[in-house]
């Protein structure tokens, strides 16, 4: 057994080394053989995969004896930039402008994203490591055995931003409820299953029952960045190249990494199609059209069409609003800005609740610093002052919505009552 290692090494290497040379090199340094490292050699270069799962002790370090040991070139991370610089600058998110983001219509993803790292939070608390630790030993370790550090994942922006863009109205709120009701089950789950889940087996069943679930996402947020990965990986500086990855993205990038790849084109945020920018404004116009009309046939209708839209906008709107636990006029605000914003896709109700929310009951540094503990808990998303105003734009707008397609329906049935279909 001993001897094939030996004549693999030397054949692999393809190096002019004697037998007794290669014998005591692997006694003395015996390779690391593992079923979560994935080693192959590409052209002139040795690319080692390593599959972690984001919340595990043993994967931060197997990492660490990984890079050691093998002392690369250039180390490649599942990170991009804007969540590098969130592991550099450490408590600086607390600084983060909740009116900017409402501003910037960025409190869904932010409230998504919180969400998803709920969970990861909660599995890294269970097992007392830090989320992420896997790739900050990536980090480290690069720095200390002096390689070069690659940040080869996209930019999270963009994935949400294209992953957001590819789901309907239906895909978005099953989305949202899926993530929020699957982080409060309450289940722990041991180290081993959480070891057994970075398995080739177990991956695949995981990835298909996804897809089967949610098809338009599996798209922008496995297979692209399968794509991205691998192209940054492959051409990383050095000959040794060490990437340290979920182990949800090693069987597609072992596929992709033999491909070219464009990372302007999937860096490429897609523009709205022409019919999404025109049926916001049209129905709105077909409302206003038809309760003027109704107006000149009969006043009394048009009166009674326009308090049907102001009470079914309204009142879903500030059902919203109160779901999240807003304050009372942050309801009232919900209330009055649903029936005009909903005329006008510029604008929208969760966005007037959101920064009333803010206004009336400001974030501080504690809630900021409080977001850890209270992202784990159902109880803690509305009790947390970020979270709640987050909660308040995205539940005003959903109960607008169905205000809009409530109000909408009454106001049409009443103009084919008023002529007299």
């Amino acid at each position: 057994m001993i001897e094939e290692t030996i004549e693999k090494e030397i054949r692999e290497k393809k190096t002019e080394v004697s037998f007794e040379e290669t014998l005591q090199d692997v006694i003395e340094n015996p390779p690391i053989d593992d079923e979560n490292i994935t080693r192959f050699f590409l052209e002139e270069k040795e690319i080692i995969l390593i599959g972690t799962a984001h919340v595990s002790k043993k994967s931060a370090e197997q990492v660490k004896e990984v890079i050691d040991y093998e002392k690369p070139d250039a180390v490649c991370v599942e990170l991009d930039q804007q969540r590098y610089q969130s592991i550099l600058a450490g408590n600086k998110w607390k600084e983060t402008d909740i009116f900017k983001i409402i501003k910037e219509k960025k409190s869904t993803l932010l409230l998504v994203n919180l969400m998803i790292s709920s969970f990861q939070k909660r599995m890294a608390k269970q097992f007392g490591v830090k989320p992420g630790q896997e790739m900050i030993q990536g980090i480290e370790s690069a720095k200390e055995n002096g390689a070069k550090l690659v940040l080869a994942d996209r930019n999270i922006q963009v994935t949400f931003s294209r992953v957001w863009r590819g789901l309907g109205i239906k895909g978005k709120a099953q989305l949202m409820l899926q993530i929020f009701f699957s982080l409060f089950e309450g289940e722990d789950i041991t180290e081993e299953e959480l070891e057994k889940l970075k398995s080739k087996d177990m991956l695949n069943a995981m990835l298909k029952e996804f897809t089967e679930a949610f098809p338009r996402l599996k798209t922008p947020l496995i297979d692209e960045r399968d794509q991205y990965l691998a192209q940054k990986i492959k051409t990383a500086p050095g000959e040794k190249i060490i990437a340290v990855l979920g182990a949800a993205h090693v069987p597609g990038i072992k596929e992709q990494i033999h491909y070219e790849h464009d990372l302007k084109a999937l860096s490429r945020v897609p523009k709205k199609k022409k019919s999404a920018s025109i049926i916001p404004w049209l129905i709105p116009a077909i409302i206003v059209g038809v309760i003027g009309y109704t107006f000149y046939l009969n006043i009394d209708a048009g009166i009674q069409q326009s308090i049907t839209w102001i009470l079914w906008n309204g009142s879903f709107s500030a059902l919203g609003a109160a779901l999240a636990f807003g304050h009372p006029l942050t309801i009232l605000s919900a209330f009055l800005a649903a029936p005009l914003s909903s005329l006008n896709p510029m604008l929208a109700a969760g966005w007037a609740a959101g920064i009333v929310e803010a206004v009336l009951r400001k974030p501080n540094v504690q809630d900021f610093e409080d977001l850890t503990e209270d992202l784990l808990s159902f109880k803690g998303f509305w009790r947390n002052k970020v979270t709640r105003i987050l909660l308040v734009v995205a539940l005003t707008n959903i109960g607008s919505s169905v205000g809009t397609l409530i109000g909408g329906a009454n106001v049409i049935r009443l103009f084919l009552e008023t002529i007299g279909m």
